[in-house]
Protein backbone atom coordinates (compact mmCIF):
# COMPACT_ATOMS: atom_id res chain seq x y z
CA UNK A 1 0.00 0.00 0.00
CA UNK A 2 1.42 3.45 -0.90
CA UNK A 3 2.02 5.99 1.98
CA UNK A 4 2.46 9.11 1.62
CA UNK A 5 3.65 11.57 4.03
CA UNK A 6 3.22 15.23 3.70
CA UNK A 7 5.65 17.79 5.77
CA UNK A 8 4.44 21.12 6.12
CA UNK A 9 6.79 23.35 7.77
CA UNK A 10 7.84 26.96 8.46
CA UNK A 11 10.77 27.96 11.00
CA UNK A 12 8.25 27.81 14.14
CA UNK A 13 6.26 24.77 13.23
CA UNK A 14 6.31 21.71 11.31
CA UNK A 15 3.42 19.11 11.08
CA UNK A 16 3.63 15.87 9.47
CA UNK A 17 0.54 13.99 7.53
CA UNK A 18 -0.14 10.62 6.36
CA UNK A 19 -2.11 11.16 3.17
CA UNK A 20 -4.70 8.35 2.45
CA UNK A 21 -4.77 7.46 -0.90
CA UNK A 22 -8.43 6.59 -1.30
CA UNK A 23 -9.95 9.71 -0.14
CA UNK A 24 -6.88 11.57 -0.15
CA UNK A 25 -8.00 12.59 3.93
CA UNK A 26 -5.23 12.62 6.44
CA UNK A 27 -4.08 11.83 9.19
CA UNK A 28 -1.29 13.85 11.43
CA UNK A 29 1.44 11.99 12.45
CA UNK A 30 3.58 14.40 14.60
CA UNK A 31 3.33 18.36 15.53
CA UNK A 32 7.18 19.92 16.05
CA UNK A 33 7.65 23.59 17.84
CA UNK A 34 11.02 25.56 17.40
CA UNK A 35 12.08 25.14 20.58
CA UNK A 36 12.46 28.82 21.15
CA UNK A 37 13.75 28.08 24.92
CA UNK A 38 16.97 27.18 23.79
CA UNK A 39 17.65 30.27 22.59
CA UNK A 40 19.04 32.00 26.06
CA UNK A 41 15.29 32.52 27.79
CA UNK A 42 14.55 35.35 25.43
CA UNK A 43 11.15 36.76 25.68
CA UNK A 44 11.41 39.10 23.21
CA UNK A 45 10.03 42.19 25.66
CA UNK A 46 11.91 44.48 28.39
CA UNK A 47 14.61 47.03 28.31
CA UNK A 48 16.75 45.18 25.35
CA UNK A 49 19.73 46.51 24.73
CA UNK A 50 18.60 50.19 24.74
CA UNK A 51 17.99 50.19 28.86
CA UNK A 52 14.83 51.97 28.87
CA UNK A 53 11.41 50.53 29.56
CA UNK A 54 9.20 49.45 26.62
CA UNK A 55 8.89 46.63 23.82
CA UNK A 56 12.71 45.94 21.91
CA UNK A 57 13.16 42.73 20.01
CA UNK A 58 16.27 41.70 19.90
CA UNK A 59 18.16 41.10 15.85
CA UNK A 60 18.70 37.97 14.51
CA UNK A 61 21.17 36.36 16.05
CA UNK A 62 23.89 33.60 14.97
CA UNK A 63 22.13 31.18 17.42
CA UNK A 64 18.83 31.81 16.52
CA UNK A 65 20.15 30.63 13.29
CA UNK A 66 21.83 27.59 14.33
CA UNK A 67 18.94 26.53 16.36
CA UNK A 68 16.81 27.20 12.92
CA UNK A 69 19.05 25.02 11.11
CA UNK A 70 19.27 22.16 13.96
CA UNK A 71 15.01 22.12 14.22
CA UNK A 72 15.37 21.84 10.12
CA UNK A 73 18.08 19.26 10.63
CA UNK A 74 15.61 17.41 13.12
CA UNK A 75 12.87 17.56 10.41
CA UNK A 76 15.33 16.35 7.86
CA UNK A 77 16.41 13.47 9.71
CA UNK A 78 12.99 12.45 10.92
CA UNK A 79 11.94 11.83 7.46
CA UNK A 80 15.00 10.28 6.58
CA UNK A 81 14.53 7.88 9.23
CA UNK A 82 10.53 7.04 7.98
CA UNK A 83 11.86 6.41 4.43
CA UNK A 84 14.81 4.34 5.79
CA UNK A 85 11.91 2.15 7.93
CA UNK A 86 9.83 2.12 4.88
CA UNK A 87 6.89 3.93 7.13
CA UNK A 88 6.33 5.86 4.10
CA UNK A 89 6.82 5.64 0.24
CA UNK A 90 6.62 8.94 -1.04
CA UNK A 91 7.21 11.88 0.29
CA UNK A 92 5.91 15.90 -0.08
CA UNK A 93 7.23 18.73 1.47
CA UNK A 94 5.10 22.19 1.82
CA UNK A 95 7.36 24.86 3.47
CA UNK A 96 8.19 28.30 3.42
CA UNK A 97 11.15 28.86 1.02
CA UNK A 98 13.48 29.60 3.69
CA UNK A 99 12.61 26.01 5.38
CA UNK A 100 12.49 24.67 2.02
CA UNK A 101 15.74 25.52 1.27
CA UNK A 102 16.87 24.56 4.34
CA UNK A 103 15.40 20.85 4.55
CA UNK A 104 15.67 19.55 1.26
CA UNK A 105 19.82 19.31 0.87
CA UNK A 106 19.47 17.51 4.58
CA UNK A 107 17.39 14.82 3.04
CA UNK A 108 19.42 11.27 2.68
CA UNK A 109 19.58 9.77 -1.29
CA UNK A 110 16.61 7.40 -0.19
CA UNK A 111 14.43 10.52 0.96
CA UNK A 112 15.84 12.41 -1.79
CA UNK A 113 14.45 9.93 -4.48
CA UNK A 114 11.00 9.21 -2.47
CA UNK A 115 10.24 12.79 -2.72
CA UNK A 116 7.40 13.37 -5.30
CA UNK A 117 6.46 17.05 -4.77
CA UNK A 118 7.97 20.24 -3.00
CA UNK A 119 5.98 23.87 -2.78
CA UNK A 120 6.77 26.66 -1.46
CA UNK A 121 3.94 27.50 0.58
CA UNK A 122 3.36 28.24 4.58
CA UNK A 123 0.06 25.81 5.56
CA UNK A 124 1.31 25.89 9.50
CA UNK A 125 -1.88 27.65 10.33
CA UNK A 126 -4.49 25.76 8.74
CA UNK A 127 -6.38 22.86 10.39
CA UNK A 128 -9.16 20.50 9.54
CA UNK A 129 -11.07 20.79 6.18
CA UNK A 130 -9.05 24.08 5.48
CA UNK A 131 -5.94 22.29 5.86
CA UNK A 132 -6.68 19.94 3.48
CA UNK A 133 -8.36 21.95 0.76
CA UNK A 134 -4.99 24.12 0.61
CA UNK A 135 -2.81 21.13 0.48
CA UNK A 136 -5.10 19.67 -2.37
CA UNK A 137 -4.47 23.38 -4.04
CA UNK A 138 0.10 23.17 -3.16
CA UNK A 139 -0.30 19.85 -4.56
CA UNK A 140 -1.39 21.40 -7.87
CA UNK A 141 1.42 23.85 -8.32
CA UNK A 142 4.51 22.53 -10.29
CA UNK A 143 7.10 21.38 -7.63
CA UNK A 144 10.54 23.32 -6.73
Amino acid sequence: MEKTWILIANGERARCFERHASDHSLTELTDFVFPRTRLTGEDNKGHGRTGHAGTQFEPHTEAQDKARADFADGLANYLNDAVAAQRCNSLVLIANSPMLGTIKPLLSLAASKALQHSVASDLTQFSGLELKKSIDHALAQPSR
